[in-house]
C-alpha cells in the first residue's frame, strides 16, 4: 500500500508541474481573453459577422464605437497559441490560417453596428505574444498563403 501512495504522490507532483508550467501569468490573462474573444472562432461563417460581433460585444477600443474591421481566425486557441511558442514579441505564423474579415456596413455605436458579409481567405497571421500567450492580432498585416 505504501508503494501505491508514493506512485500517486509522484503522479500528482508531475501533473502539478505540467499545469503550473502552462499557467497564465495574471497580468497576461485579461489581454489573452480579450484576444480570444475578438479574434478566435474556429467555426466562424462569413454570414455571422454582425451577430458574432454583437454577441461578443466587440467595439473599437474602450469605447462603444463600432469597429471598422474585425478579423476572426478560424482555428482553435491551441493552434493560435502555438504561433507564439513560449516567447514574447511579434510573430508571424509558419503556415496560413483561414480567416473571416468583417467590415462595417453601417452604424456608429453598438448595438447598431451592421457588418457586411465577411470575406474568407487564407493568410499568414501576425500576432503579438506575451510570455507565450497571444495578446494582439495585427489585422493590417496581410500576406496571402
Amino acid at each position: 500500500m505504501d508503494m501505491f501512495r508514493r506512485v500517486g504522490l509522484v503522479s500528482l507532483l508531475v501533473l502539478s508541474t505540467v499545469l503550473f508550467a502552462e499557467a497564465q501569468p495574471a497580468n497576461v490573462m485579461p489581454r489573452y481573453k480579450n484576444f480570444l474573444n475578438q479574434h478566435v472562432y474556429g467555426d466562424m461563417a462569413e454570414s455571422w459577422c454582425t451577430s458574432e460581433i454583437r454577441s461578443r460585444k466587440i467595439t473599437d477600443g474602450n469605447s462603444n464605437n463600432c469597429k471598422d474591421v474585425n478579423t476572426f481566425i478560424r482555428a482553435t486557441k491551441e493552434q493560435v497559441k502555438a504561433v507564439c511558442g513560449k516567447a514574447t514579441g511579434d510573430y508571424t505564423s509558419g503556415q496560413p490560417f483561414s480567416v473571416v474579415t468583417c467590415k462595417l456596413h453601417s452604424g456608429e455605436r453598438q448595438p447598431k453596428c451592421e457588418y457586411k458579409k465577411g470575406e474568407k481567405s487564407n493568410r499568414y497571421i501576425r500576432i503579438a505574444c506575451d510570455q507565450g500567450w497571444p495578446v494582439h492580432y495585427d489585422e493590417g498585416y496581410i500576406v496571402v498563403g
